[in-house]
């Protein structure tokens, strides 16, 4: 359901005068007065007790820093919430202020943004709209009423790029936005761009009155303007999800493969394929923590689990992963990027090439051509170090090689980067398309701080020279819940190194990645035992602390402690 408040000249003509505006005039034409702004409201979704409102204001006059749309309410017309402006309201009066990443709006410019709302008895639509004090008409001014039926025009679809970000911006979640704006310092990387992460059904609608897919590829399209826009999304709820960390467990079961290709993919894909957003470049991040772990957490090894056999014995990963490459790759302009695991997760030399089939066994599956493929993703919501600059795999002390250190451990590969830049090269071995690009998520694995070292460690032995000089921090490099002395690292950017598509922060920094103590919950969370920072470890970490923070909510949730810690150790430094 879509209703629009549309107004006529004559009446608008009434409102300018008894408000004293002053009406420019249309160029070439003296005789008719120019309207200094337009406000389009529509309500998008009424469902009787609630509604959803999109708002267009264009402005005519001269250019703005800032801006500030107010009405009034009829009702009892309440908001609850809202996405790509800052909405308070007062009694039955209303005032929208631009965030810090949409403030300039040019002459001839529109900016809009969205909210939900609650209401009993009617809802009706408000009649006048004021920017920065001036009234504004509904609809334009030309006295045709809007069709409510008829999109924003989101432009001409573009053909599929190589590199998406490429050229283009890349979409700021407003929710999260607000959230790291409200922290002390947080404006300072409240305009970064972070994943929209879709981890069960109900997100796709919207959860507990927050933005909907749809609400935020609306937002995206409002952040857009003439230029290019990404979107990233995080694909995230397998049957049986993440078989080997509770803190993660979803909400389907281990054989709820149809569930996951009906009510969760199908929904996905049909939103992401209306027309409307066809002028989007819409990145997904396609279930993290799966297929890596159909390698690593299986068949007799230490670190296998019940749970991890169950899903290779199924095929349910292979096949809801396929399914999804297969829907999503459909849609012309969506780029689908796997998750890869980490360097500290496949770096291994019977880890690496294995992983790499077994990704390319579910690219082909449920219909899915490597064609449907664009990429992978490496580190998601992890902490591995995206570059070790004092020490080298190649290095050698007191005649034993890096590889023999307890923290290297006979990896291959010491950071994100130059593991993401293999496994690359594999990936191309084993299969897959030749300009493939590989995203790095570097919201957390900036290690700054006093405790960054500025040069190699001592020389007196591996270990000594090892763990003087390395970056990250970690007690092991199997930790990977809200771990302690963590920092921001490098910023979002486009094209930073050799088959390297960006650096993201796909992991919105200041989400929990686990509660640190049992909490019950109805988002299918369990409690991982890794999340505690007085647990001991097992297999999976070489049965060190697990060096996680104390006090976490549930994976998620905001985590403000965390936050603070990552803008305070931030490498480079904010």
């Amino acid at each position: 359901m879509s209703r629009s408040r549309t107004a006529v000249l004559a009446a608008l003509a009434l409102v300018a005068g008894a408000s004293g505006t002053a009406l420019a005039v249309v160029p070439g034409d003296p005789g008719i007065a120019a309207i200094p702004c337009s406000v389009d409201y529509k309500v998008q979704n009424d469902w009787g007790s609630g509604f959803t409102a999109a708002v267009t204001v264009t402005n005519n006059s001269a250019a703005k820093s800032s801006w500030s749309v107010k009405w009034a309410y009829a009702g009892s017309q309440k908001v609850t919430n809202a996405w790509n402006a800052k909405v308070t309201q007062s009694g039955t009066a209303v005032t929208a202020n631009n965030e810090t990443y949409n403030g300039t709006l040019a002459t001839g410019g529109s900016v809009s943004f969205g909210f939900q709302g609650t209401y009993s008895g009617s809802n009706a639509i408000p009649t006048a709209f004021t920017l920065d004090g001036v009234t504004c008409n509904v609809d334009g001014g030309t006295g045709t009423p809007t069709d409510p039926g008829t999109p924003t025009d989101p432009g001409t679809p573009s053909t599929k790029v190589d590199n998406p970000y490429a050229g283009a911006k890349v979409y700021v979640n407003p929710e999260w936005s607000a959230k790291a704006a409200a922290e002390t310092g947080g404006s300072r990387i409240s305009n970064q761009p972070t994943g929209v992460w879709l981890d069960r059904i109900a997100a796709i609608n919207g959860v507990n009155g927050g933005m909907g897919l749809r609400a935020h590829l609306d937002a995206a399209l409002a952040q857009k303007g003439s230029g290019e826009e990404v979107v990233q999304l995080v694909v995230y709820d397998l049957p049986g999800r993440d078989c080997s960390a509770l803190a993660s467990n979803g909400e389907l079961g281990p054989t709820e493969i149809d569930k996951y290709k009906t009510q969760f993919i199908d929904p996905i894909a049909a939103i992401l394929a209306d027309s409307k957003y066809a002028g989007l470049r819409i990145v997904t991040t396609v279930e993290i923590d799966s297929l890596p772990n159909l390698v690593t957490n299986t068949g007799g090894r230490p670190t296998a689990t019940p749970a991890c056999d169950t899903m290779k014995a199924n095929g349910n990963y292979v096949k809801g992963v396929g399914y999804a490459l297969n829907k999503l790759g459909a849609i012309p302009n969506v780029y689908n990027y796997i998750d890869a695991g980490h360097h500290g997760w496949l770096g291994w030399d019977d880890n690496f090439a294995s992983s790499a089939q077994i990704m390319y066994q579910a690219a082909t599956a449920e219909g899915a051509t490597v064609d449907d493929v664009h990429g992978f993703i490496t580190n998601t919501a992890n902490y591995g170090a995206l570059k070790e600059n004092n020490f080298t795999i190649n290095d050698s002390v007191a005649g034993k090689s890096v590889r023999e250190s307890k923290w290297v451990d006979w990896n291959r590969y010491v950071d994100e980067q130059s593991y993401a830049q293999a496994f690359r090269n594999q990936l191309v071995t084993t299969g897959f398309r030749s300009n493939i690009g590989m995203l790095i998520d570097t919201s957390r694995n900036g290690w700054g701080g006093a405790a960054r070292p500025t040069g190699p460690g001592a020389t007196t032995t591996v270990d000594t020279y090892v763990d003087g000089g390395r970056y990250d921090r970690r007690i092991h490099l199997g930790n990977w819940c809200n771990q302690a002395g963590a920092g921001l690292g490098e910023r979002p950017k486009a094209a930073p190194a050799a088959g390297i598509d960006a650096y993201v922060w796909m992991k919105p920094p200041g989400e929990s990645d686990g509660a640190s103590s049992a909490i019950a919950n109805d988002e299918g969370k369990g409690f991982d035992r890794m999340c505690d920072p007085t647990y001991t470890g097992n297999p999976r970490n070489n049965n060190n602390m697990s060096g996680a923070l104390s006090n976490a909510p549930l994976s998620g949730h905001w985590f403000s402690a965390q936050f603070q810690q990552l803008m305070q150790n931030a490498y480079p430094p904010l």
